[in-house]
């Protein structure tokens, strides 16, 4: 759907004040940036983490007390999907070494590292191989390429500032420890990173970065990465098992209280099974689809927050899941694809972000709750949002910025991916801005664990976005990519060392979804949901009937 006339008028203020900010560049002069008390005052003032009533304590559970979005809680404060006293334990329909939990970017690294150190690996998917936040990530991935004036110092002291300066610090300086390390292993692999001429990576600043070291693949990049993960996994000679469209609905443990596998559901034969192991590694990504406070997301169908409630019932503690991150852009025009993520890079490669007079308004490269702040403000309190066809407000991201200043094309050699996907509505943003709004992306928080992935349970293992504490309450853009590269591979690597040296042999058991139910009596918590909730249902009351209100009671084999 291309610009209604309406929209095109209101592009022409854009055009209008397009060569002041271009002199502006040309002088290098940037839009001044907030200082730290400004930043603080805006995100109080605008940012859904700070709104009265986003949040209520859990009542249940070992975080019981701790404020989350009540999407989250909602999950939380539910029944399982199974009844543990339907479930027998005793028909184990495959055994492994060590069951991965989620076949994304953690998943597919673990699953490679773990069959490296000699563990029989199965990789079981909610959806297909692959469909995750990984594939959907676009801006690029952080690691200080140590040419310059840059390295993980700085790495380290950008991350943790992103972070509010709340991050746990093992975790972060494990992340920029290994992230060039790991950029090594994924060309090895046979990944396809921009570079120059000369053989060397070419790297752009996103927001938060003091200096240029995020690495890229066009606009593509978690395609490209997770394309390269998976090609690896599916085609190496002794093999991993890949399982698709069976989510895991509960975690088994043994008499000892360690991990032993999992309950899997087979979503085309309606199906329970289970699979015994000895380590288990959580690596089922985000929550985005649950929509905290109403917003957009750009998150994958499946990203219904599954590994918190697993792990939560079983007794590992949350952190940081009072933080959510937004993206500061996400398409609001046209309709079919609100919520779509325009990448950060381009505001680094140099589109200013403006309202409907044309005003740039903030510093492209502020944090981004910052940036998702200010763009708030800019539609409530200022009143300056540009209407869309739907009646949603939203601002303008300049991109045709990038084909002036470094030639046509630019744009659609640069961001082949959205460019594409736009041009099919009639919108060529080489040479029109695009209309966005902030949109749900990101959980900060998660489970929590220690810089070997290691949680609370013995052999259960936690990787990727799931996870909690390396990027505190925000994350900065390109560091969610080698979050779950560098602690994929940990994971993978410490279960199949746990596999084979301290797996401790037990009578399976489902006692602790016994307690958790008794924990929501206990509270007094009567509800029909259960969780996990699987698959997000937007308006098919059969969807809703079979996905998200009804506790399966079906066949176990």
């Amino acid at each position: 759907m291309a610009y209604t006339p309406e929209l095109r008028r209101l592009i022409k203020k854009v055009e209008e004040t397009r060569p002041s900010r271009l002199k502006r560049k040309a002088r290098g002069e940037e839009f001044p940036s907030l200082t730290l008390g400004e930043r603080d005052e805006r995100l109080r003032a605008y940012h859904p983490d700070y709104q009265r009533g986003s949040r209520r304590e859990i009542r249940v559970g070992p975080n019981k007390g701790y404020a989350v979005y009540h999407e989250v809680a909602d999950i939380l404060e539910a029944e399982s999907r199974v009844d543990p006293d339907t479930i027998d334990l005793s028909k184990i329909a495959d055994e492994t070494d060590v069951l991965v939990i989620g076949g994304g970017g953690a998943g597919t690294a673990a699953g490679l590292l773990a069959q490296e150190y000699g563990a029989k690996i199965t990789i079981a998917n909610k959806l297909r191989h692959g469909d995750a936040n990984t594939m959907m990530a676009e801006g690029g991935i952080q690691a200080a390429a140590m040419v310059g004036r840059d390295s993980p110092f700085y790495h380290y002291l950008d991350t943790m500032g992103g972070g509010h300066f709340k991050n746990v610090p093992q975790l972060v300086y494990r992340l920029v420890a290994e992230a060039p390390m790991v950029i090594q292993w994924l060309e090895g692999l046979g990944a396809m990173l921009n570079k120059n001429p000369d053989g060397s990576f070419q790297l752009v600043h996103l927001g938060g970065t003091s200096r240029k070291r995020v690495h890229f693949a066009s606009d593509i990049t978690g395609t490209e990465i997770m394309r390269t993960l998976r090609d690896e996994a599916r085609n190496r000679a002794d093999g991993i098992k890949v399982l698709e469209f069976v989510p895991a609905v509960e975690l088994v443990l043994n008499e000892h209280g360690h991990c032993a596998g999992a309950i899997l559901y087979n979503l085309e034969t309606e199906e329970y099974f289970i699979i015994k192991a000895k380590a288990v590694v959580m690596a089922t990504g985000g929550s985005g689809r649950l929509h905290l406070g109403g917003f957009m997301t750009t998150n994958h169908y499946g990203a219904t927050g599954d590994g918190l409630v697993l792990a939560y019932r079983a007794g590992v503690g949350l952190c940081f899941l009072h933080a959510a991150q937004f993206h500061p852009t996400g398409a609001v025009f046209p309709e079919q694809a609100e919520g779509l993520l325009i990448t950060e890079k381009f505001r680094g490669a140099g589109a200013n972000l403006v309202n409907i007079d044309g005003e740039q308004f903030v510093f492209e490269r502020e944090p981004r709750d910052v940036e998702v702040a200010s763009i708030i403000r800019e539609c409530t309190d200022r009143g300056k949002g540009v209407p869309s066809t739907t009646g949603k407000l939203g601002v303008w991201l300049d991109s045709p910025m990038i084909d002036i200043m470094y030639g046509e094309g630019t744009v659609q050699r640069d961001f082949v991916g959205k460019y594409t996907v736009l041009k099919r509505y009639g919108i060529d943003i080489g040479k029109e801005p695009m209309l966005v709004y902030p949109t749900l992306h990101y959980q900060n928080g998660g489970l929590q664990y220690n810089e070997e992935c290691e949680s609370i349970i013995p052999g259960l293992y936690i990787a990727g976005e799931v996870g909690g504490g390396v990027h505190g309450e925000n994350r900065l853009g390109g560091n969610s990519l080698m979050d779950v590269l560098v602690f994929g591979r940990i994971a993978g690597r410490n279960a199949a060392i746990y596999a084979r040296e301290r797996a401790k042999e037990g009578k399976l058991t489902l006692e602790h979804v016994r307690s958790y139910h008794r924990g929501l009596e206990e509270e007094g918590i009567e509800t029909d949901r259960v969780s996990p909730m699987l698959l997000p249902d937007y308006s098919n009351p059969a969807v809703r009937e079979r996905q998200l209100t009804t506790r399966y009671l079906g066949t176990v084999r």
